[in-house]
């Protein structure tokens, strides 16, 4: 396990594009050298930040297309897990002890739910699962590394971890506070501004006070909705989400609300910006951010709001290839998987996705599978003649073209949360919420 972290504003930088809840300290401590990614990971990239939790979505979303993976792919995500049954972000040597300050909550909620999917890996699950338990905060939050503050991208990605292992959030308790009692405390509720109500923060600022994050709001909606990866589209007609009702005040969101105020939340913003979340980094231009916008669709998904989420998958489509295949490293295997993941959960054509091939992209960012179903018959992760269109309709049933008819006839906080989540973290390697240092740098 390395035992240095990056540092400075490329590291803050990486972390806001490529999705993660945390980042390393500023401490002006030397960068580590790129470890050399192992043949039966998914993604050529440094696997130092994000192995485990980029193998662990790659294996999911191949798994929600029926492709079975290799045994070494699989084999080499369960010999991650350290002995007290949580997974550190990667460990080089897995003959070495796990450091348990350094062990992660995030691969380690990954891990379990790609695990669970792939079936057969019951005392890997139930063992990861119970570690998760025992790192809890007092709150009912989870922290990214024990002893931690608690954050809500950490939280929301447990409560992911302990429904795939079919256990109820809301009896996962600590002092009397459940999982969704811990997610509830970084929602805005009816005393933030209109606008923001509904709204996830990352974590509160130095003062108390909760600032909205979208990217935090879109990891946080699937598990306030009851969700996990991967998640299936139910059919439902559905309307738009409706806004926080604050008729009777309350202090924080009713669990039975949250998913609801955050879906509204969430729409509005996709509304504003052409149907897609944007981020702002300090001293920098805004740009799209295709990993709040992949989140917040399959959250919308699964809080029964297929329709609302069609014209955010379908500007990820168009505009996603370059962000999911073209690093400095080859294929960013997060970015591919939550594509077709994406694809998936809107039930549009993973092998025609915006005209890129999700599946063979993700597929020839890792070892061979060992079966892939007869729809894989493509070879290659381009199957259209031309640039990716934002309005390419290929694969797209009527269903959902209804459907987005309908529809359309009807920062520096974080920087500051960031600054005091890490301050003073033992060393050990900070996790990538989403695709880590690795590959999500290639996307700077």
């Amino acid at each position: 396990m390395l035992t240095t972290a990056r540092t400075g504003a490329a590291a803050l930088a990486a972390a806001l594009l490529t999705g993660a809840a945390a980042v390393p300290a500023f401490a002006d401590t030397p960068t580590p050298t790129p470890a050399a990614a192992p043949a039966a990971l998914y993604g050529k990239g440094d696997p130092t930040y994000d192995g485990v939790f980029r193998q662990s979505l790659a294996l999911t979303a191949l798994g929600s297309v029926k492709v079975v993976p290799s045994d070494a792919a699989v084999v080499w995500l369960t010999g991650q897990q350290c002995a007290d049954g949580g997974w550190a972000p990667f460990r080089s040597d897995p003959s070495v002890a796990c450091d348990p300050k350094a062990e992660d909550s995030n691969a380690t909620a990954m891990a379990i739910q790609a695990l669970q999917q792939l079936g057969g890996h019951r005392d890997e699950v139930t063992r990861g699962s119970d570690w998760l338990k025992a790192v809890q905060n007092a709150d009912g939050s989870w922290p990214l590394n024990p002893g931690t503050p608690g954050d809500a991208n950490s939280t929301g990605l447990a409560v992911n971890a302990l429904l795939a292992a079919n256990i109820d959030p809301a009896a996962v308790t600590r002092n009397g506070k459940n999982a969704y009692d811990g997610l509830a405390l970084f929602q805005l509720g009816c005393a933030a501004p209109a606008e923001q109500r509904g709204a996830f923060a990352y974590q509160p600022s130095p003062d108390g006070s909760l600032k909205a994050n979208d990217l935090a709001g879109s990891q946080a909606l699937l598990a306030a909705a009851g969700g996990k990866l991967p998640v299936t589209n139910t059919n439902r007609v559905d309307t738009p989400p409706k806004p926080l009702d604050c008729a009777t005040a309350t202090v924080t969101v009713p669990h039975a609300d949250s998913a609801e105020a955050a879906g509204s939340y969430l729409a509005a913003q996709l509304d504003a910006n052409g149907q897609h979340l944007m981020q702002t980094m300090p001293g920098a231009a805004a740009t799209p951010d295709y990993t709040a916008t992949a989140w917040t669709v399959l959250g919308l998904v699964q809080s029964g709001r297929p329709a609302t989420a069609a014209p955010a998958a379908e500007w990820l489509a168009g505009n996603g290839h370059d962000w999911a295949a073209k690093g400095k490293s080859g294929t960013d295997a997060s970015a591919a998987a939550l594509m077709l993941l994406t694809a998936e959960a809107v039930q549009l054509d993973p092998y025609h996705f915006g005209g890129t091939n999700t599946v063979q992209l993700l597929i020839d960012a890792g070892p061979a599978p060992k079966s892939v179903p007869a729809a894989a018959a493509a070879t290659d992760a381009r199957n259209d003649s031309g640039a990716t269109r934002a309005d390419d309709d290929n694969g797209i049933s009527p269903v959902w073209l209804v459907g987005i008819g309908l529809l359309v006839g009807i920062g520096g906080g974080l920087l500051l949360s960031l600054r005091r989540k890490r301050a003073g973290r033992p060393a050990g390697g900070p996790n990538k919420t989403d695709g880590g240092k690795s590959e999500g740098d290639e996307q700077k």
